[in-house]
């Protein structure tokens, strides 16, 4: 599969018309076997989140947001196997990220990201199962 630069950013124009009440939207670009690809919008804050058997790689198309990784989940909850939802992080590392940024969050690892008020935050994820 090849995805243009142009085509992954334009889904963020697309998806900001389907964003959920958290804000969000996501559209799955695929299934390869032990990992698969997705594009996410997003115009609001993300849970934090702990995926024990997957590593999340993101490469961030449009827009700006903080990355706050490590720490510890607050108001942990599991949501489905080996997967923990939470409100937020304490204690995490805080990182702010823009376009053509990559990101990679081993499995095991608290990570949440935040989007300003009024900014809008477009990236591709490869989630990759270890088990």
């Amino acid at each position: 599969m090849v995805w243009s630069a142009g085509e992954l950013k334009s889904y963020s124009k697309t998806l900001a018309q389907k964003l959920s009440p958290q804000k969000v939207a996501t559209q799955q670009l695929g299934q390869f076997g032990n990992h698969s690809a997705m594009i996410a919008h997003r115009e609001g804050d993300g849970e934090a989140e702990v995926h024990e058997g997957m590593v999340d790689v993101f490469v961030v198309q449009t827009g700006s947001a903080t990355l706050v990784v490590g720490g510890e989940v607050v108001g942990g909850r599991a949501t489905g196997p080996g997967e923990i939802r939470g409100t937020s992080i304490q204690g995490g590392a805080r990182r702010e990220l823009g376009p053509g940024d990559v990101v990679h969050i081993p499995n095991n690892t608290p990570h949440q990201l935040l989007v300003k008020p009024g900014e809008k935050f477009t990236y591709m994820i490869v989630k990759v199962n270890v088990h």
